[in-house]
């Protein structure tokens, strides 16, 4: 499975830190795991449900996410040199762990994904950070995922979690024109 999950990820190498990279992968692996999916079914799993019959998968969407986020980082890092720190490891786990919540948030009934009763109950921000927090991921990678979405509208957002959220935005509000 990791082996696939490299091959339809490929921003996972961008990682300079070894040990998060391995527990970014391992978070992926076990949410596949637990939530009772395969890597075909995240090729076809919608990245929301917000868009009746989307085509962009959550693997399509996690990557344009991921790769946005990382393009913002390098033109603030470049401009505002000194007056702006973010860490990019943080930043790249943050980035592909934003959605891993929905591998709890959905199910498939009669080959159409719904929201699952756990998905009712809870968000995937919030059942992501929950999930990610099993395997030991720093705090400021849980405040991403946790905040990236309209969960963490209202409280104060790191830097990096203020560009995941503007980066998923971007792209979802691009797509659901």
């Amino acid at each position: 499975m990791r082996k696939k999950l490299l091959s339809l990820i490929p921003e996972f190498q961008l990682f300079k830190d070894s040990l998060l990279k391995n527990k970014t992968i391992r978070v992926w692996e076990q949410a596949l795991k637990e939530g009772c999916w395969t890597i075909e079914d995240l090729l076809e799993m919608p990245f929301t449900l917000l868009i009746p019959d989307t085509s962009v998968n959550i693997i399509q969407h996690t990557r344009a996410v991921t790769r946005c986020a990382m393009k913002i980082a390098d033109v603030l890092l470049e401009e505002y040199k000194g007056k702006v720190s973010i860490n990019k490891d943080f930043l790249l786990a943050g980035s592909l762990l934003h959605d891993v919540g929905k591998l709890f948030e959905y199910e498939r009934k009669s080959g159409r994904f719904q929201k699952s009763k756990a998905g009712k109950l809870l968000r995937h921000p919030i059942s992501g950070a929950a999930f990610a927090n099993k395997f030991e991921i720093p705090q400021e990678i849980l405040h991403i995922i946790a905040a990236h979405s309209k969960e963490g509208d209202g409280q104060r957002r790191t830097v990096e979690a203020i560009i995941v959220n503007h980066a998923d935005f971007v792209n979802f509000d691009a797509l659901k024109t």
